[in-house]
């Protein structure tokens, strides 16, 4: 059975993330913070909080030689901090997003040949360290109609591609079943063919539109649940939405949608 997680970066937005992460705990769930940075990981380690994911460079991108080594440099800075706390996966991006998640260095128009090649070059690289320090890095599809213009590798298509032509275990798709409705929906056959793969790291849900918590939108996320279940997926599933009303109530949604 799949282990559940919720964001702390999006539920209890007026606490601190120390606090966030006790109660995401609290109510039974493992806990993914976004940039690393900006916390005190000393104080989130001294919680009780199980840690399941959390950004893994700090700048850089996939589709250049300078922001490449830019990307490397700075995932192996992530990987300290992943060890400080105890957190299995690292999140990737083809590019930085900025504070409103949009792309440091956007790419115009389709990726080119010489982005992909740029693209699975670094990801071997990073799948290599991340296997050296036994942790995965996962690469997370977006989407480039509503909340992420610009970013390259966007499509779940893509993260597909990438990660099956570096077929190593130290690289696995972030599968976002929020990001993939909007760009390119089919989201159960998506889910068979990543897995049948075994190409999933990671699922994240929300719902459409609005990126709330199951039961707000048009996903029928009950039927995601038993897919998983019916494929035997024994990974995490993990809520990285914005609660549609108070934070404890869109967790408890999010728990019965996945509870079969």
């Amino acid at each position: 059975m799949y282990t559940l997680a919720v964001c702390a970066e999006m539920v209890f937005r007026d606490l601190p993330i120390e606090e966030r992460a006790r109660r995401i705990h609290e109510a039974g769930f493992q806990v993914e913070i976004w940039d690393w940075t900006r916390h005190d990981l000393s104080a989130l380690a001294q919680t009780p909080a199980e840690f399941s994911s959390m950004t893994g460079y700090i700048r850089g991108t996939l589709t250049d030689p300078d922001g490449a080594a830019e990307l490397l440099r700075t995932a192996g800075e992530s990987i300290k901090a992943a060890e400080h706390l105890g957190c299995p996966r690292l999140n990737l991006h083809g590019t930085g997003l900025d504070g409103e998640g949009l792309p440091v260095v956007p790419v115009t128009g389709e990726a080119t040949g010489d982005m992909w090649i740029t693209a699975h070059r670094t990801l071997t690289r990073l799948a290599e360290l991340g296997e050296s320090a036994g942790v995965t890095f996962t690469l997370e599809n977006l989407n480039t109609a509503v909340d992420h213009p610009g970013v390259p590798f966007a499509r779940a298509a893509d993260t597909y591609a990438l990660v099956a032509a570096v077929d190593r275990p130290g690289l696995r798709m972030n599968l976002d079943l929020y990001h993939a409705q909007i760009g390119e929906g089919n989201l159960i056959e998506l889910i068979r063919r990543a897995h049948g793969a075994g190409l999933i790291g990671e699922v994240q849900v929300a719902d459409v539109p609005g990126r709330c918590e199951p039961g707000t939108g048009e996903i029928n996320y009950p039927a995601v649940a038993r897919a998983l279940t019916d494929l035997g997926y024994d990974g995490t599933v993990a809520l990285e939405a914005w609660p549609s009303g108070d934070s404890h109530t869109a967790m408890e949604r999010f728990r019965a949608a996945f509870t079969l």
